[in-house]
């Protein structure tokens, strides 16, 4: 590990401010080489600055800010999530568990209970991917670590890389899990940074086609909280997740569903596959022909179909097509006896 600067933040405004004085230039040209990074629980920064993947010059020390940033609230408006909010407290919160059960399901199913009780949300969400190639800083092809070096995945071991929403710059996979469950239920990021607050949707957060430039965050901007609204959906939801293993793997194929049902039919679906896309992917040409249909298998199953129509398998992960179809089926079909 290089060294760095540790500095601890007291708030969020001066956790940007340190942001601001630890810069050390204009531009950052990969997110892994930004100069300055905020830490709370660490479960995923120390083990890639351990590798040699992510080498920030700071890092930003925000647990204290989990006095503001560290709340559950709930009404009838909706639910709020802190940045701070640690996993395993979202995941067993009773609120969480009866009316958003997807959110409770995603978290729970993420990690071992010691890595669950130390990350936060925030963090959670942004977590990078877990392509053997990005996290070996001795293989020189990974336009994540190196813009323009190449993707040594295309040609190389990719079983358990991405189909959906690749490009021939990089085919990684998301490894997240409650991002999914965020995507479906039309939740809201809400960020701080040095020109003030802005929110948008989670959908938005990561994006489509920028190896080096995973989100929209800019440097010194901090997510401080998730907005999830309130709707007929949200207590009809689950999130299922195929792994090579039940304990502590990541997805191989996932789906995050929510259904506002009228007797069997199907008013609206919310669907968001992970395991199987570059980033968290919102299946919307499947919720549109769900819309208005009973919730039948043969028509989970076309609904299926449709999500995987953009599909580019490489040699290794072809598999994920049948797979992600088989499991987006059954998370329908389990949400639609859910009451």
């Amino acid at each position: 590990m290089r060294p760095f600067h540790y500095t601890r933040a007291s708030d969020a405004p001066g956790a940007i401010r340190l942001a601001a004085q630890s810069a050390t230039g204009p531009g950052v040209v990969a997110a892994n080489a930004a100069p300055v990074q905020f830490m709370a629980g660490g479960t995923t920064m120390l083990d890639l600055m351990k590798l040699g993947a992510m080498t920030p010059a700071s890092l930003i020390d925000i647990n204290a800010l989990d006095t503001a940033h560290g709340l559950i609230q709930a009404d009838a408006q909706g639910l709020r999530l802190g940045a701070l909010v640690r996993m395993a407290q979202g995941a067993g919160d009773p609120h969480i568990l009866r009316d958003y059960p997807v959110i409770a399901q995603s978290l729970d199913l993420a990690a071992s209970q010691q890595l669950r009780n130390m990350a936060s949300l925030g963090g959670n969400v942004l977590q990078r991917t877990r392509c053997s190639y990005f996290r070996d800083p001795d293989r020189n092809a990974c336009n994540k670590r190196i813009p323009g070096s190449g993707c040594a995945a295309l040609e190389g071991i990719n079983r358990k890389h991405a189909v959906l929403g690749v490009t021939d710059r990089c085919i990684a996979s998301y490894p997240g899990d409650f991002a999914q469950a965020l995507v479906a239920l039309d939740a809201t990021v809400e960020i701080l940074g040095p020109q003030g607050p802005r929110a948008m949707p989670v959908e938005k957060l990561h994006l489509p086609d920028r190896p080096e430039q995973e989100t929209v965050l800019a440097p010194g901007e901090l997510i401080t909280g998730f907005t999830v609204p309130a709707g007929a959906w949200t207590r009809r939801s689950l999130y299922l997740k195929i792994r090579d293993r039940q304990s502590y793997a990541f997805a191989l194929a996932s789906a995050a569903v929510a259904l506002d049902m009228d007797g069997d039919h199907i008013r609206s679906a919310r669907i968001a596959l992970g395991g199987v896309a570059y980033r968290p992917w919102r299946a919307r040409e499947a919720e549109a022909l769900l819309a208005g249909k009973p919730l039948t298998q043969e028509n989970a199953a076309t609904a299926a179909r449709a999500a995987f129509l953009q599909a580019q398998p490489r040699k290794d992960n072809a598999y994920k097509i049948a797979l992600g179809q088989r499991v987006m089926v059954r998370a329908l079909m389990q949400a639609g006896r859910l009451t």
